[in-house]
């Protein structure tokens, strides 16, 4: 990922040009109505930005899964009238359609420093395909483009692939911040740096932690992955969340995490209960010693020290996936423990703190503590892909264009 390689849309003469921005716009939607409007609020500076400098801006994403068809329960209009709340002083328009008559009439028709909302891309099934002929007609609507949505990087579709290669085309804000701090917590970082990784399956995150292994000093594993880890030792987990398949490829991750100088760090003790469920009665006990018909649900207080101890020597973490089922009481307190900790040092200047993924999202911000962080990525399968190591096609057509 060469963010040297990008270049920022800031250094372009933006004045008069129609200038084709590629948002996430994939918001949460209840009957009609925007309910969580945090991609958007994201975007605005850029938005805002841009119309500033006098630009006629063109605004393109997808939302849900229409599988190439127009169905209204999947329109962008919503969307776009919530904007134009959010923009108060900028004129926000919405166009019916993002490619076709439409689109061309809300194009043409900007005047300088106002917005237009394209409808949904993923209407046409050109979008997904990647298809050349679709990225033509996107492209036609604009004089520049800038890709300012990296949590779409990981596709290689029209609007984040094809169209890089037509138009003079750019990162914006968003992408550039984002590449940024990926880059400050895995490429270049401030050593010792420590990785956390949590959530219910290793099997989901087996490329994650190979990749990582290889990188950092200090690999954590959390939550029901880190049951498959001991399960690999030899440790009875009960009745707890676990993948004995993956035995044999967790050895070898821990494996080359040795060869590499990287230490796995487990849990020591554990939240267990009989039953998962909010408010279920709970023990704490050593990992070796979890009764056989109960489960493990959290990392214990003496993990919570351990591993509150390990963060004061770090000067980087990079978190992705909680360490217990925080989303049921008492079995966040571990998760919330560490954060906290995390969130404290990144406070007082000791600490460079990135994280990621939707589930390490909502543990954060169930602990009060997002804000608190360097950067929280609010990309879910674009972060994954970085953390294994992958090239994402969006920064990579982007890279190619300007290289």
């Amino acid at each position: 990922m060469q963010q040297d390689r990008l270049r920022s849309i800031d250094s372009a003469e933006v004045a008069g040009k129609r200038v084709l921005v590629r948002a996430d716009l994939n918001v949460p939607m209840a009957d009609g109505e925007v309910t969580d409007a945090t991609r958007i609020e994201r975007l605005l500076p850029t938005l805002r930005g841009l119309a500033e400098r006098g630009a006629k801006v063109i605004v393109m994403s997808h939302f849900g899964r229409p599988k190439g068809a127009r169905k209204p329960e999947f329109s962008l209009a919503p969307v776009a009238a919530r904007m134009r709340t959010m923009l108060n002083g900028t004129s926000v328009a919405f166009a019916d359609d993002c490619v076709g008559e439409a689109a061309e009439a809300g194009a043409s028709g900007l005047a300088a420093g106002e917005v237009v909302v394209l409808e949904n891309l993923r209407f046409h099934a050109g979008e997904e395909a990647n298809d050349k002929g679709f990225a033509r007609a996107l492209s036609a609507l604009g004089d520049l483009y800038v890709n300012d949505a990296f949590s779409c990087a990981h596709r290689a579709h029209a609007s984040t692939e094809a169209i890089a290669h037509l138009l003079p085309a750019y990162a914006g804000p968003l992408m550039m911040a984002e590449i940024s701090a990926l880059r400050t917590a895995l490429d270049a970082p401030e050593r010792p740096v420590a990785a956390i990784v949590g959530g219910a399956k290793v099997s989901t995150k087996i490329p994650v932690l190979s990749n990582l292994a290889g990188k950092v000093d200090a690999l954590v594993i959390g939550g029901g992955m880190a049951n498959t880890f001991l399960h690999a030792k030899g440790v009875n987990v009960g009745k707890s969340l676990c993948e004995p398949e993956f035995a044999e490829t967790v050895s070898k991750v821990t494996a080359a995490a040795a060869d590499a100088g990287c230490e796995i760090v487990l849990p020591v003790d554990a939240v267990v209960a009989d039953e998962f469920r909010e408010g279920a009665a709970s023990d704490i006990c050593p990992v070796d010693a979890v009764p056989a018909d109960a489960m493990i649900l959290d990392v214990g207080p003496a993990s919570v020290d351990d591993l509150v101890a390990r963060l004061g020597a770090c000067r980087t973490v990079l978190w992705n996936g909680p360490l217990g089922a925080f989303e049921v009481a008492p079995f966040g307190e571990g998760t919330f423990a560490v954060a906290r900790e995390a969130a404290r040092l990144t406070g007082q200047g000791s600490m460079v703190t990135v994280a990621g993924g939707g589930d390490t999202v909502a543990a954060l911000n169930a602990a009060g503590v997002t804000d608190q962080f360097t950067y929280v990525s609010t990309a879910g399968g674009a972060f994954l892909e970085w953390l294994e190591g992958r090239e994402l096609p969006g920064v990579a057509a982007l890279e190619n264009r300007n290289g």
